[in-house]
């Protein structure tokens, strides 16, 4: 595994680490303190260590602000993105249970193992055949995403088609890559607008800065961007 893997997030584990400190959060109404890393890994089952790693990686990402010894809490953009992964996996529990008889005891693992892999058009689609179900099996509210409510920070493979940001960070990495970067345009400001993927995690095609450019996959996922709202109020994503 290269430098530039090794820093990626895998997005599975990042949503069950994010629904995890929504929940822990919401427990018994909005709490006052950060969630602890050792009430996290009690949570998801984890060693504290591991909690502490990925914590800091969360961090890093901007799902969430992290003190050592002290905890953490959602972002913005973390809450953002608990909120649509708690979406996703309450509805694929309706649909095991409603649509595919299986029991509501067995709903929630077997949600986890294939939640993830749901494209956000086919979700939709789903929550209207389940007749826009209010809560999930268990009883919990299947929530909104607000619309008026973006990420704060993202990487840029996570833009989508048509979506316009500005590059906010670029990950430390050898002089090389950092070079290569550069000559792409993308240094921290820089206006960058999403036209097209090639392949499904294959390159990007994107203009910066005015210039059309491809950005690879490995590329795509070191470099941070944040928001851009347009004329009329309308950002990134809606």
């Amino acid at each position: 595994m290269s430098e530039a893997e090794g820093k990626r997030i895998p997005d599975r584990a990042a949503r069950e680490y994010l629904k995890q400190i929504f929940k822990l959060e919401e427990r018994e109404g909005p709490r006052e303190g950060p969630v602890q890393t050792s009430e996290l890994a009690h949570a998801l089952g984890l060693t504290a260590p591991a909690v502490t790693d990925m914590a800091k990686k969360l961090a890093e990402r901007g799902f969430v602000d992290y003190t050592p010894y002290h905890g953490l809490r959602l972002t913005a953009a973390g809450r953002r993105e608990a909120t649509r992964a708690l979406r996703r996996h309450r509805i694929v529990e309706r649909l095991l249970t409603d649509m595919l008889g299986f029991p509501w005891s067995d709903a929630h693992e077997l949600a986890v193992q294939f939640e993830h892999e749901m494209p956000e058009a086919v979700e939709e689609r789903l929550y209207e055949a389940l007749h826009r179900p209010a809560d999930c099996p268990h009883g919990f509210p299947i929530p909104d995403v607000p619309e008026d409510s973006f990420p704060d920070v993202m990487t840029l493979d996570e833009l989508r088609p048509g979506e316009v940001s500005e590059v906010a960070t670029v990950l430390e990495e050898g002089p090389d890559i950092l070079g290569f970067i550069e000559s792409l345009g993308l240094r921290p400001g820089a206006r960058v607008e999403i036209l097209q993927r090639r392949t499904l995690d294959g390159p990007l095609v994107a203009r910066v800065a005015g210039v059309e450019r491809t950005v690879g996959e490995n590329l795509a996922r070191i470099v941070t961007v944040r928001p851009v709202v347009r004329s009329g109020g309308s950002g990134v994503r809606r």
